[in-house]
């Protein structure tokens, strides 16, 4: 009997990692007009293009119950342990819906191991906590030791980014529209980061080129406090341009090493809109 793990997709991991530890996989959904397409089998490029020239930000809905119900029960039936990892429980029902198949298929599986384990967050935030997970599980860890390190890693995680605009925000209802239009006429851009399983703000800049400089800061400092860098990548949405250029030219020479620079899907896409920004787990706990 072996830990399996199930995701969503909003950690952004690659299919190789993915397919590296055996991971299952359930999709959230983007609802966009009369379209109701699985974020999994969306073209990032044409999503993007089209929620520049929208004015109705499209919504996302969690995985469908019937699949979270297929991949758990075929996890079951094979012998193994269930592991459940998603988003943020704040941000999304996915974490909710998790629990709930869980509970109907302990009904028809009574000896049947099933743990959800909320990350707290999203991106590679929560993709961070969940290859920590599959590691263990990979070199025949426990389930409680599969949990521990994932709790282990959403302790020294942290992911700020910074938004071109408010616009995104605004319209998707995730700050209001006196704090959009005070930020649009002061120009100010901000820094965002995830605390508590929530989207905060920490700081306001007056440019884009101090907005880098202030994620960058925030990594540094991170780094110094907490005995240095485990992993490290560079997020993007709809802005690979200046997410290229923050890797190579801030990122890399501070950290020593190449940096993957990942594009952020449309679940978490649409409700940002273009975007940079750097998520990284640290050696010792930043909380």
């Amino acid at each position: 009997m072996a830990v399996k793990l199930l995701i969503d997709s909003t950690n952004y991991l690659s299919p190789e990692d993915i397919e590296r530890y055996g991971m299952r996989q359930v999709s959230l959904y983007i609802n966009d007009g009369d379209r109701h397409d699985r974020e999994l089998d969306l073209d990032l490029h044409d999503f993007y293009e089209r929620l520049a020239d929208t004015k109705e930000i499209p919504t996302s809905a969690q995985p469908s119950h019937g699949s979270i119900i297929k991949e758990m029960s075929e996890i079951i039936e094979a012998g193994d342990e269930v592991l459940g990892m998603t988003i943020s429980s704040e941000m999304s029902g996915t974490y909710d819906s998790f629990c709930m198949a869980a509970e109907q298929l302990k009904e028809r599986y009574p000896d049947a191991v099933i743990e959800i384990v909320d990350t707290g967050s999203n991106c590679l935030q929560e993709g961070f906590a969940v290859l920590s997970a599959a590691e263990v599980a990979d070199a025949g860890g426990t389930m409680q030791e599969c949990i521990d390190a994932a709790n282990a890693t959403i302790a020294r995680t942290r992911f700020v980014f910074a938004p071109h605009t408010l616009e995104y925000l605004e319209r998707g209802g995730r700050i209001g529209t006196a704090a959009a239009l005070l930020g649009s006429v002061l120009k100010l851009i901000p820094i965002l980061s995830v605390e508590e399983g929530a989207v905060v703000t920490p700081n306001k800049v007056r440019s884009y080129p101090k907005a880098l400089q202030a994620l960058l800061d925030a990594l540094k400092t991170d780094m110094e406090k907490a005995g240095g860098l485990k992993r490290v990548a560079v997020h993007t949405i709809a802005d690979s341009e200046h997410g290229e250029k923050f890797a190579r030219e801030l990122v890399e020479p501070l950290v020593g090493h190449p940096v993957d620079v990942v594009p952020i899907g449309p679940v978490i896409g649409a409700h940002v809109g273009p975007a940079v920004g750097v998520v990284y787990e640290t050696i010792d706990p930043l909380r």
